[in-house]
This record gives structure tokens, sequence and C-alpha cells, in this order.
């Protein structure tokens, strides 16, 4: 879900719960808690469901790379130690 239809989601959600008799003042309402649900997320600095994918996979490349390095020096290592 993006940001904008989070911020559409909870924004409807308020705005369902003003009671009918504050109805004139509906349009203002919308207009400040869209602001401030706007500013509330963007201060958290999340990142997207597709973002976080990419770095998940970038990390699991990382992981195996790192994995296989130190297999290959742990090879290297008994290849050189003094004991042979």
């Amino acid at each position: 879900m993006n940001t904008e239809n989070t911020v559409n989601d909870l924004n409807s959600r308020l705005l369902s719960a003003i009671p009918a008799g504050l109805a004139g003042v509906r349009h203002d309402l919308d207009n400040t808690f869209r602001a401030i649900l706007q500013g509330g997320i963007e201060k958290m600095n999340l990142v997207s469901r597709e973002e976080f994918d990419v770095q998940r996979a970038v990390l699991a490349r990382t992981r195996a790379k790192l994995a296989a390095l130190e297999a290959r020096i742990a090879e290297l290592e008994q290849q050189h130690s003094p004991d042979r």
C-alpha cells in the first residue's frame, strides 16, 4: 500500500467518525487530517514494500557471498596451516 492510499484510508476513517452535527467543518477537518497524517507518515521515514523487498534480496545475495568467502578463507587457512 502506498503512502497516498494509506493517508486516504486513514483520513476516510477519521472523517466517518465525525458526528453529523459537525458536517459544516468536515472540509476543514478533511484538510487538517490529511496534512497531519501525511506529515506523520513522512516523519516515520518509511520505505515502500517494493524497496524493502529489493533491499532484502540485496542482503540475501550479500550474505551468500560472505558465506562463500568465509568458506574459501577457511579452506585456504587449512591448506596453509603449520600442522600440515
